[in-house]
């Protein structure tokens, strides 16, 4: 799990892409201290494995299935990457609770500056907006943020100077993909009601239903 506040921005050494994953080394400072091999680090809001580090760098693997779904299939040498480390029990939790787990793709529409913020205006699917609501939290290249508007075909986040400074959000333009994930609270409770909706029906068809819709 991921608080969506970053610690640094990464920069990638190396891609080496297989025909549908790869494996990309990055180069970082802060989410090295007390690093070890199985641990997790969000980059870009992509929950991924260390498989390997130095002083300077680490690496990851990246399966088809993450490629897929996530903008690190367009990674390459050079781009700059949101860096956090798993959250630790008894840690701040300041931002919200994030899995590292992308729900899919947004694009950037829209860059607007009101005084001290930033507006971006990111178009996404209709799956991806069914889960995002006003005021509720995402997160963009794992960074937390909150839904400032939404609509059936994108949303908004307004992004506060720090924010923008500290995370790659301060390098984006019009046109960028974005990987988003969706407040896993909005999924979860949608899940429980849908299978007890679910139950509650196949619970009802009985002997007496069964008479009544004449199949006895």
């Amino acid at each position: 799990m991921f608080t969506g506040l970053v610690e640094e921005i990464g920069v990638i050494k190396s891609v080496s892409k297989t025909t549908k994953s790869a494996r990309i080394t990055i180069k970082a400072l802060e989410v090295l201290n007390g690093l070890k091999i199985g641990d997790s680090i969000s980059t870009n809001g992509v929950c991924l494995t260390v498989t390997e580090y130095s002083t300077t760098s680490f690496s990851v693997d990246v399966m088809a299935e993450t490629m897929r779904y996530s903008s690190l299939d367009f990674a390459q040498n050079g781009t700059n990457v949101n860096l956090e480390r798993a959250l630790r029990l008894g840690d701040r939790l300041g931002g919200h609770i994030v899995s590292g787990h992308v729900d899919g793709l947004g694009t950037i529409f829209q860059i607007e500056q009101e005084e001290n913020a930033t507006w971006l205006s990111i178009k996404a699917s209709s799956s991806l907006l069914h889960y995002i609501i006003h005021k509720g939290s995402v997160a963009i290249d794992g960074v937390s943020l909150t839904v400032a508007y939404v609509d059936d075909y994108s949303f908004k986040v307004s992004i506060i100077p720090h924010t923008k400074d500290m995370t790659t959000l301060h390098s984006k333009r019009i046109g960028d993909v974005v990987n988003i994930e969706c407040d896993m609270m909005g999924k979860y409770i949608e899940k429980f009601i849908t299978h007890k909706i679910d139950k509650t029906e196949m619970n009802t068809i009985d002997e007496n239903f069964l008479r009544e819709h004449g199949f006895m």
